[in-house]
């Protein structure tokens, strides 16, 4: 069942994502979620302890994730009430293709790589600017690209390969309750004086929830690699060597893979609100990146993303079988 539900959602996301007319009319369930993320930071998250922020941030992680599941929960049991099976399974991968981004990531990145080719820097500037958080305007034509790159790579892991791990392992539930703890992480997951102690219990179930993931995404990209004619063996190394040195426990992976596939040098020192962040590099290529680098960047992710539905197609004859 979970497989079949995850290979029809990748497909229908694949072919349609989220229509732009939805979003306008209804918003998405992220953007719920993220609504219910506020009101409780701003009941939640007031002055005291470091013990108190820590346990409200902990309650509000569980209405978080546990709202959204009840009411995933509430409507498969209505719909596989009311409707003929094949009707209600099909409504189902439908509002599980919601929660994938594999066209999403892909329209956002290119526009980078359009905004160049038809405005130069500053269109280029202004695309990068709606994916990642640096200062758009400290970014040099290699900053604006390794950044596209960089985001391409993070968010290949977070946004499609973890979701369907989880909805792999418990159904269109569990790509729900990795979404909202993905979703709080990225809101109040911060190291901020704000966020540190309120958002500490989103911060470290997410980093756990994205373990499994970040390794798959490194794999699949590095598969790519060698079915794409990239350097598979550039992209090993580069996750032996680096993986572990990036300030986050996850999203080194797919970087590095995706570095070490292209010979580039990805992440690194780079501003964010003013502020550099020394992170370490990912890979031992060069960092003058190039618009070409980021053409081949978006083929190896689309080629990553038929792995995935490969293997996903395979595991579900396997069972037929």
């Amino acid at each position: 069942m979970f497989l079949s539900l995850t290979l029809c959602a990748l497909l229908i996301e694949a072919a349609c994502g989220y229509p732009d007319a939805v979003f306008r009319r209804i918003g998405h369930p992220v953007t719920w979620i993220g609504a219910l993320i506020t009101a409780l930071e701003k009941r939640l998250n007031r002055s005291g302890s470091v013990a108190t922020l820590r346990a409200c941030g902990l309650a509000a992680l569980i209405m978080i994730v546990g709202v959204p599941v009840l009411l995933t929960l509430l409507v498969q049991s209505a719909l596989r009430t009311l409707l003929p099976a094949p009707l209600a399974f099909m409504i189902e991968a439908l509002l599980a293709s919601t929660l994938l981004a594999q066209r999403a990531l892909y329209t956002h990145v290119h526009a980078v790589l359009l905004g160049w080719q038809q405005e130069g820097l500053a269109g280029a500037r202004q695309a990068v600017s709606q994916i990642v958080g640096r200062d758009p305007e400290t970014l040099d034509r290699a900053g604006v690209i390794r950044a596209a790159i960089e985001s391409l790579a993070e968010n290949f892991s977070d946004g499609v390969v973890a979701p369907v791990f989880w909805m792999l392992a418990f159904g269109l539930p569990g790509a729900v309750a990795y979404k909202a703890i993905n979703t709080a992480d990225s809101m109040i997951g911060h190291l901020s004086p704000r966020y540190r102690d309120f958002g500490r219990a989103a911060a470290l179930c997410d980093d756990c929830l994205n373990i499994p993931a970040s390794r798959l995404a490194a794999l699949w990209l590095c598969s790519a690699a060698l079915l794409g004619h990239c350097s598979v063996t550039g992209a090993l190394a580069a996750i032996r060597r680096d993986a572990a040195m990036h300030r986050s426990p996850n999203a080194g992976w797919p970087e590095a893979a995706m570095a070490g596939a292209l010979a580039l040098r990805l992440a690194g020192p780079r501003h964010y609100a003013g502020t550099l962040v020394a992170d370490s590099w990912m890979g031992n290529g060069t960092e003058d990146a190039q618009p070409d680098d980021l053409a081949k960047a978006l083929a190896l992710y689309r080629l990553a993303c038929l792995i995935q539905a490969g293997c996903v197609t395979a595991l579900l004859a396997g069972v037929w079988i």
